[in-house]
């Protein structure tokens, strides 16, 4: 502990009741003095800001003091502390990271308010909004979600507007076997009726594979969005997932977490249940940083750009869409930050 630490607490108690009365003034404490950003080893009384402002247009009786006593002074910009609130809960306005469902999901996450065609929506997975494929657009959207309490019709938020078809490979299989031994049992009778020896077999052809698992829904009222991340606020751009990127999200069931990219250009089965698996391709894969509930999340940079949206891991490992690849087939735009419902 520095030597004058005492001596600066002793300033604190006898200011502090009068810093707080201070407008634009949120908190009070002992920290190291910022210059450029960086803490210096000077200790100073601390006073935590929503926002700064120019000397000019406060009122003397608003400003801070430079020195109290022999002990500095420091101004930080916080922002509004407030309590944080649980991403199971109902929001009225929702914000990304929160709790939603089709009504025949358990629940997953609302990554973040994206605008199509001029108007805004909100974005998460197929697997969460259209139930891996069973839906159909204008099914309601709940939040929170069934498994956090979401009921008709008292927690409706949205509509499924539209979904990028997931492509599951037993389907595919299936549909080649049917096929295959149709044509392969006509040709073979063939060759028999004319005294050909000749016999042919069918072999399966790998299928295109996927690259996103997204899915946008039309908010029921506009002054039901909130723009922002919860615990992380605004989304300040796009941006592009690479190798070694520390990143985060806010996800319903682990809530803020952040992690690393580890790998990219995966390459991936994921198993959607009981006889449902989907290659993926072109995915990034990121440490443990979710768990089940968290699908659907926004994915950030640590200068709070999105760069990707996501749908699935393990308990080692994450997996997520790049954002470019989910805006292309939606297309997706990100809103102006200062609008609410255009």
């Amino acid at each position: 502990m520095p030597t004058n630490f005492e001596n600066t607490l002793k300033q604190l108690e006898v200011a502090r009741k009068e810093l707080m009365t201070k407008p634009n003034v949120v908190a009070t404490g002992i920290g190291f003095k910022k210059t450029a950003g960086k803490n210096t080893p000077e200790l100073a009384i601390v006073c935590s800001v929503d926002s700064k402002k120019p000397l000019a247009q406060l009122k003397s009786s608003a400003v801070i003091p430079a020195r109290i006593q022999d002990v500095p002074t420091d101004v930080v910009a916080t922002g509004m502390m407030r309590a944080f609130t649980a991403p199971t809960e109902r929001f009225r306005p929702a914000p990304g990271g929160c709790s939603v469902s089709h009504p025949n999901v358990t629940a997953g996450t609302l990554g973040c308010w994206v605008k199509h065609q001029g108007e805004l929506y909100l974005l998460s997975n197929n697997h969460v909004l259209a139930n891996s494929n069973e839906a159909a657009k204008g099914d309601l959207i709940l939040q929170p979600g069934v498994h956090d309490g979401g009921l008709l019709p008292d927690d409706v938020l949205a509509e499924l507007a539209d979904f990028i078809p997931l492509h599951f490979r037993e389907e595919d299989y299936a549909s080649d076997c049917r096929m295959s031994r149709w044509l392969t049992a006509c040709l073979n009778g063939l060759y028999r009726l004319t005294g050909s020896r000749t016999r042919i077999k069918a072999y399966r052809v790998e299928k295109g594979a996927n690259l996103v698992d997204c899915a946008i829904a039309k908010p029921i009222d506009v002054n039901n969005i909130d723009l922002n991340i919860l615990q992380i606020g605004a989304i300040q751009g796009l941006g592009k997932g690479e190798l070694g990127m520390h990143v985060k999200k806010m996800g319903r069931t682990t809530g803020l977490t952040t992690g690393v990219i580890e790998q990219t250009d995966v390459m991936v089965n994921v198993s959607y249940g009981y006889n449902k698996t989907a290659l993926f391709t072109n995915q990034l894969l990121a440490g443990p940083m979710s768990e089940g509930g968290d699908s659907g999340s926004a994915v950030l940079d640590f200068d709070a750009k999105l760069i990707g949206l996501l749908f699935g891991g393990s308990e080692s490992a994450t997996l997520i869409n790049r954002i470019d690849d989910v805006f292309g087939a939606l297309k997706l735009t990100l809103p102006d930050p200062q609008t609410t419902n255009t």
